[in-house]
């Protein structure tokens, strides 16, 4: 009974034996709203002969329990009729929560997903006030961002000499740094015949003593 609902065909079932009701969701957020439920007089009124039946017991209860299954028989046949109608009810209750936009035809909640100002959808008509927040916000990432890589982050870094991470001396990481984090070994620079300072890295270029801060060569 899909054509029945002519604002939404997205919606779920939840009726019982006791009665029927329905929750229709926006086709956009996805959001549902359930409709009140409606009771079955037939299903409502057969269970309690049932449960009379067998307090009662005797053939007075069994009469009862027997009329309770009548009435559920008969529900069970009336029930396509009778939910039809339940459904065409809960269709007229759940009318006002949702609007459709004649622009792109969409069915839409009433509550988020309408603009109200624009008579159309918000896909179709985003509200400015939220546009402008997302906007303001993607702003300020973007500014943070270069301001960010304005900045110099690698000056206190040792590039010259990463190699493979590893202490030549004691074989564990040496955390990027001049001097060897586990075992403060000075690191020694991949090419060959280059000597550095034990005390502050500086590379020797064949001096008796450091440039950098006068220590020996050794």
């Amino acid at each position: 009974m899909a054509e029945m609902v002519f604002f939404t065909d997205n919606y779920q079932d939840h009726s019982t034996s006791e009665g029927w009701q329905f929750e229709f969701y926006c086709r956009r957020c996805g959001n549902g709203y359930a409709s009140s439920f409606q009771r079955s007089a037939s299903g409502f009124g057969g269970s309690l002969l049932r449960m009379g039946g067998d307090l009662l017991g005797g053939a007075v209860g069994d009469r009862a329990s027997e009329l309770g299954w009548d009435a559920q028989w008969l529900q069970d046949n009336t029930r396509s009729k009778g939910r039809d109608k339940a459904l065409a009810k809960a269709v007229d209750e759940m009318k006002p929560y949702f609007k459709q936009c004649h622009r792109c035809g969409q069915w839409v909640c009433e509550k988020i997903c309408w603009n109200h100002e624009r008579g159309l959808c918000v896909t179709c008509a985003p509200k400015l006030d939220q546009e402008i927040a997302g906007m303001q916000a993607s702003a300020q990432i973007n500014q943070l961002s270069e301001k960010i890589q304005q900045q110099d982050w690698t000056r206190d870094i040792n590039y010259r000499d990463q190699g493979t991470g590893l202490c030549s001396n004691c074989g564990q990481e040496t955390g990027g740094g001049k001097f060897c984090g586990n075992c403060g070994q000075v690191q020694a620079s991949a090419e060959t015949g280059k000597k550095f300072c034990s005390n502050c890295g500086a590379q020797f270029t064949g001096a008796k003593f450091c440039g950098e801060c006068g220590t020996p060569a050794g």
